[in-house]
């Protein structure tokens, strides 16, 4: 649309009434945590589509199965650590493999946790990542789709 010489762009804007969100369903044995915790981000935020807006939630959810059995490169199971504040003088602490073997899906979720934006649409869009330890999951009524993350 030509105006007075200036040619006219219009940007799309999704709004949510809009948005159909998908069911996708990741495998996530002997992926590294990191990779895969990017690739979920991307998909929760719906950066991954052509109608991505940063003030709608766009994204789709994804159930992550065999979270127990994500892999850190490195010495990460040893050397990373997880701290918390808990509401007494100082902090806990606790290496990553002793939280696999305490909560093995809150390794991925906090790593997806902190890629996403600090505000408080990144909490509904946390709450569309569904992780189980292992290889079964509550949502067969959803038909999600396989997808490979997290690969090079």
């Amino acid at each position: 649309m030509l105006s007075s010489g200036l040619l006219i762009m219009k940007t799309y804007m999704a709004r949510p009434s809009e948005v159909q969100p998908q069911w996708w369903l990741v495998d996530a044995t002997d992926k590294v945590v990191g990779r895969l915790a990017s690739d979920i981000a991307v998909i929760l935020m719906g950066k991954h589509q052509p109608t991505y807006t940063p003030h709608v939630d766009t994204g789709d959810f994804v159930v992550v199965i065999n979270a127990e059995r994500v892999v850190f490169t490195g010495n990460k199971w040893e050397n990373k650590r997880y701290t918390w504040y808990t509401g007494y003088p100082g902090q806990k602490s606790e290496s990553a493999a002793q939280r696999k073997g305490r909560k093995p899906e809150m390794i991925l979720h906090e790593a997806v946790r902190r890629m996403l934006p600090k505000n408080k649409l990144a909490r509904k869009m946390l709450s569309k990542l569904k992780i189980y330890a292992g290889n079964q999951h509550p949502h067969q009524a959803q038909n999600p789709q396989p997808k490979e993350l997290g690969m090079k």
